[in-house]
């Protein structure tokens, strides 16, 4: 199969005929084998029963209907489990993405091979109080994952190569960063098309404000993850040690000054009525306990049966 289409979606009853036609009609002017996942994600509306309908006219159309609402990343994850296609598209089910885009998305992974193409909205069809902090979000996102050509790192239009999507795991509200994703798990050529953005036909936007404060905390755990997921006692073992030292250098410090006044026949007072002797007692506690976090994920990780699972890309015929 060349095309595995998948559309999470969560109360768009409204939009999915249009897109489902539309979605349709470029695979068959362009003579592609093709699937269309839709992942119904806990919708409230009647959803689920137009995507029934649809398949009733449609044998590509296949579906998968959450008991609950979960988000897009668990219904993005559920889509790429059950792809076929040699390429995988996702795009939104609000018809903000537009299918005529996949032509040109399906060829830069087959003919120019990339791993995983990310759409680019350009021009964008939404007002200041959600493109500025996009920008700076995306801002963000590149000087952390190292990915400097992306723009726009939560485009819901995207190409994968069928080994991507069955490499990394789309988990919380890790679709924002699925580049970065990939990019951990070795898979490099990621490349960036500008698609054109369509104003919102029907309903009204899923998402809040509180996604770039949500984004922000999951870009951090994704860094530390892929920098000290396997060996986190080099992160908290240093940062602990350097507290433990700076802690234990100034206790000495008062300590000794202490001693001087003492021996020198100046004025002096207890250590306990010095502000610092507590505060280095604060850094010497902080900085055990930190030691300590990164002992006990070195255990965790290597009690973890995924320690040593390495992605291997080629393997040549090696005597064991």
């Amino acid at each position: 199969m060349d095309i595995s289409v998948i559309v999470p979606l969560y109360n768009e009853a409204e939009s999915l005929p249009e897109l489902e036609a539309w979605i349709a009609r470029v695979m068959e002017e362009n003579k592609f084998s093709y699937e269309i996942l839709f992942i119904n994600d806990g919708s409230t509306d009647e959803s689920w029963e137009v995507v029934k309908r649809l398949k009733e006219h449609n044998p590509n159309v296949k579906g998968v209907s959450f008991r609950r609402n979960y988000g897009k990343s668990p219904a993005l994850n559920t889509g790429f489990a059950r792809a076929k296609g040699d390429v995988v598209i996702t795009m939104d089910a609000d018809l903000q993405d537009s299918p005529d885009e996949i032509p040109e998305l399906y060829r830069m992974i087959t003919e120019d091979k990339y791993d995983l193409v990310s759409g680019w909205k350009q021009k964008r069809y939404d007002p200041l109080s959600k493109t500025i902090p996009t920008k700076l979000f995306n801002a963000t996102a590149r000087k952390v994952s190292g990915i400097k050509n992306l723009h726009d790192f939560n485009c819901g239009l995207k190409a994968y190569r069928r080994k991507v999507v069955k490499h990394i795991e789309v988990y919380g509200d890790m679709h924002r960063y699925i580049p970065y994703l990939a990019k951990s798990a070795g898979f490099t050529r990621i490349g960036e098309k500008v698609v054109q953005h369509q104003a919102r036909k029907y309903g009204k936007t899923k998402f809040g404000l509180d996604r770039f404060v949500n984004g922000y905390l999951d870009l951090a755990t994704l860094w530390f993850t892929a920098k000290f997921g396997v060996k986190p006692m080099h992160f908290f073992g240093l940062l602990g040690s350097l507290m433990f030292i700076l802690g234990f250098i100034s206790v000495a410090v008062v300590g000794g000054m202490k001693l001087y006044n003492m021996y020198s026949g100046n004025a002096y007072s207890l250590v306990t009525d010095s502000p610092y002797f507590y505060l280095s007692l604060v850094l010497m506690i902080l900085g055990t306990q930190l030691f300590l976090t990164g002992f006990v994920g070195e255990l965790v990780v290597r009690n973890s049966p995924r320690r040593n699972d390495y992605e291997i890309e080629e393997e040549l015929d090696i005597e064991k």
